[in-house]
């Protein structure tokens, strides 16, 4: 009789929060949805234990695990602590950001027209493209709701399409009491690329995106909601959806000046010997990604750690690694090869000449 009786509070619960969620009152859809979880807490505690061995999970018991998925995907995150100094190079990039995205927030009266609200970062991996998109949401102090293309795709499967609508409402919420907000979507080609084969799932999800992305596109609105796409792989886009992104900026590997830079910030903390020149370092790795320049940093910093170890002297007090020298460096590079080839990049350059849009 419990049972039944906390099955229909549950139910109670749900359809109230269901029925806030459409009218876009997500906080409170949010506070319902808690309560049927605690609901569901409660009445799985108490449901008497079946005598089969391994039953399949009762119905409440999955809803329990899908609306966790779903409150997961309604609450807002953490802003990131990025900021512009912490990316080395990339200025083409970020004077695109600024232009897309900060000038209007700061002055949005000298955009009678409107401003993009779509901004697709394409290139390599490791090259800073989530970066990017952490440090404008701190320049502006946005709500950053960050989601993986491939987590709406698959994890979400069954209910993603509302999961959609609820990230894009959310985001409308927040920018209608005065707050930007950026929806980062990494690995959009997960969500929004080309399939030979599609099940209706897949379909009503990206057509719900599509909705989605002309609304906050809709020039006659001034909210300040964005959509940042992130993806290594620009050629998998459908092209309903590369139109969608107003602003199509390739990220690309950092060039010279960047990798010193790079090498300057990943250095910075550890003792360095004399022979070690950081523009020499710079020359040997071009290719190289910001992600792989501080992997080789790490790499010859803790051969230095592993040395003091291993020679039994780590433990005693004041114990430091020596310095870290060239040899160590170059150990650190010659074990690692550059993420990225030249023929990679000339299909990033091409794409970036049929559909870059800075």
């Amino acid at each position: 009789m419990l049972v039944r009786e906390l099955e229909k509070v549950a139910s109670a619960y749900a359809c109230r929060a269901v029925k806030l969620d459409r009218e876009g009152r997500i906080e409170d859809a949010i506070r319902m949805y808690q309560e049927e979880l605690k609901t569901i807490d409660v009445e799985i505690r108490v449901r008497p234990v079946p005598k089969e061995p391994e039953p399949p999970k009762p119905l409440f018991e999955n809803t329990r695990e899908t609306r966790r998925e779903t409150l997961a995907a309604l609450k807002p995150k953490k802003k990131p602590g990025i900021t512009w100094d912490d990316i080395v190079g990339l200025e083409e990039a970020k004077r695109a950001i600024k232009e897309a995205i900060i000038y209007p927030v700061l002055r949005p009266d000298l955009f009678p027209h409107g401003w993009p609200r779509g901004i697709l970062l394409f290139g390599p991996p490791g090259c800073g493209k989530t970066l990017l998109a952490s440090a404008v949401a701190h320049e502006i102090d946005a709500e950053f709701i960050e989601v993986s293309g491939a987590d709406i795709m698959n994890k979400w499967l069954g209910e993603a399409e509302k999961n959609v609508a609820r990230l894009f409402s959310r985001a409308r919420e927040v920018a209608e009491k005065g707050r930007p907000a950026i929806i980062f979507i990494d690995e959009v080609d997960s969500l929004l690329g080309t399939y030979n084969n599609e099940v209706g799932g897949e379909v009503r999800v990206r057509n719900q995106f599509l909705r989605e992305m002309d609304g906050i596109n809709d020039k006659t609105k001034k909210l300040h909601v964005y959509v940042i796409g992130a993806t290594n792989k620009p050629w998998n886009l459908d092209l309903p959806f590369i139109r969608r992104f107003q602003r199509r900026i390739l990220v690309p590997p950092p060039d010279f000046e960047a990798r010193v830079g790079l090498f300057r910030l990943y250095t910075k903390g550890i003792e360095l010997a004399d022979d070690v020149d950081l523009e020499e370092l710079a020359h040997m790795t071009e290719g190289y990604t910001g992600s792989d320049i501080r992997d080789i940093c790490l790499d010859a910093y803790y051969s230095t750690v592993r040395e003091l170890f291993e020679s039994g002297k780590a433990l005693e007090a004041g114990s430091k690694p020596r310095p870290v020298g060239r040899k160590d460096f170059l150990l650190a590079i010659r074990s690692r090869r550059p993420s990225v080839k030249p023929n990679v990049m000339r299909l990033y350059q091409e794409w970036y000449e049929e559909f870059g849009a800075l």
